[in-house]
């Protein structure tokens, strides 16, 4: 498959790993303009997974990284969809137990509390399903009621969720083929169902992204074929496009194990890659293995698809791979028995969490960025 102008490689994870590959290389040349990348000390980001992973799971049996362990296909799609940055001042109390819980894992409790309650239901008495017409009417204001938005409790970009939920419907409801008629996002099973006996994770991803490509607002197309996540740096060839995918590829990791649990056998998990968002980036941010040029950026406030941040998710996506080697290493394991969806888990984004709190009083990214509720 030819690179160049093919929208079709860029909508996979070979490309997403290939592109990111090519940013590092430039980076261990000296030749990127944002960040410098300082390998020698790739040793303590390591040795932060490993510590995290025999904390958590000491006995390594690590689940794969993924958003639910109970939720429904249908409460997976829109709640992994829901899952960009929060902001550091919301939360959600979760009334049935008083729990009061915030970023990540208050949004996926809010969602399943929502879920519970019909908001994503076109039939009052099924409220556990996803409906194309009710996603479609999805207004910021019951969206807001659902996740406790208020002015003293802001939820980061909640009109471009309710805006990414209505597309979410719209494009349902006009496959039929995919999602049924009336629309329903669990019947993506059905459409899997025939492919039971052998369904690569590349290959979900890539019908994912070409399925949900055009809810992403305002993003790069190519011959036009929407791109979603995915952004231009200097030192990738030709178009200079390097794509990430990461909700698209969250959500794929997060179908996972409900299709195994119905009878699938997904094969070639490691086929996809890691997750650019800014705990992984920043754990090796904060371990001073990508190190700014110019401290200032660490004070700005960043375009999502500016270079800069390009420049460093593409090095992000590109260091997990090595670390997973070292991180299996230390922990006796193959990658067989250990893929990237168990280090990412076990893990990663739960050091980079720690870190972020140790480096900073509110726990935040050590690169500030201007998200509109939809990528991160």
């Amino acid at each position: 498959m030819s690179p160049e102008g093919n929208p079709e490689y860029l909508l996979s994870a070979a490309a997403v790993r290939e592109r990111c590959g090519i940013v590092l290389a430039a980076a261990k040349r000296g030749e990127t303009r944002h960040f410098r990348l300082h390998l020698d000390r790739l040793g303590e980001a390591v040795e932060r997974v490993v510590a995290v992973t025999r904390r958590r799971y000491p006995d390594l049996d690590v689940p794969f990284h993924s958003r639910w362990r109970h939720f429904s296909p249908d409460l997976a799609i829109v709640s992994v969809l829901l899952d960009a940055g929060s902001g550091p001042g919301w939360r959600y109390r979760e009334a049935e137990t008083g729990l009061v819980i915030a970023r990540s894992e208050g949004l996926a409790v809010a969602s399943l509390r929502a879920m519970q309650k019909g908001l994503f239901s076109a039939d009052p008495g099924n409220p556990w399903r996803a409906d194309a017409a009710a996603l479609a009417a999805m207004t910021p204001d019951r969206l807001g009621d659902a996740f406790q938005h208020g002015p003293d409790n802001p939820l980061l970009g909640l009109d471009g969720r309710a805006a990414l939920l209505r597309r979410l419907g719209e494009v349902a409801a006009r496959a039929p083929e995919l999602f049924g008629e009336p629309g329903r996002l669990g019947r993506l099973y059905d459409h899997w169902l025939p492919r039971r006996g052998e369904l690569p994770a590349p290959d979900i991803l890539r019908f994912v992204l070409r399925a949900f490509g055009p809810i992403w607002p305002g993003r790069l197309s190519l011959n036009g074929v929407p791109l979603g996540d995915c952004g231009r740096h200097s030192a990738a060839p030709g178009d200079g496009l390097v794509p990430f995918h990461k909700l698209s590829q969250w959500l794929v990791y997060s179908l996972i194990e409900p299709l195994a649990e119905a009878g699938f056998n997904v094969t070639d998990i490691d086929g996809l890659t890691g997750l650019a968002e800014y705990r992984n980036g920043g754990l090796f941010i904060d371990c001073g293995i990508i190190e700014p040029r110019d401290t200032s950026l660490l004070q700005q406030r960043l375009d999502p698809f500016s270079e800069p941040v390009v420049e460093w998710r593409a090095l992000t996506l590109a260091l997990l791979d090595r670390l997973v080697v070292r991180v299996r290493e230390r922990l006796g394991k193959s990658a067989t028995d250990f893929p990237l969806a168990k280090v990412l888990e076990g893990g990663s984004w739960v050091a980079g969490r720690e870190i972020a709190a140790e480096r900073r009083p509110d726990g935040s990214a050590p690169l500030l960025i201007a998200s509109d509720g939809t990528l991160f």
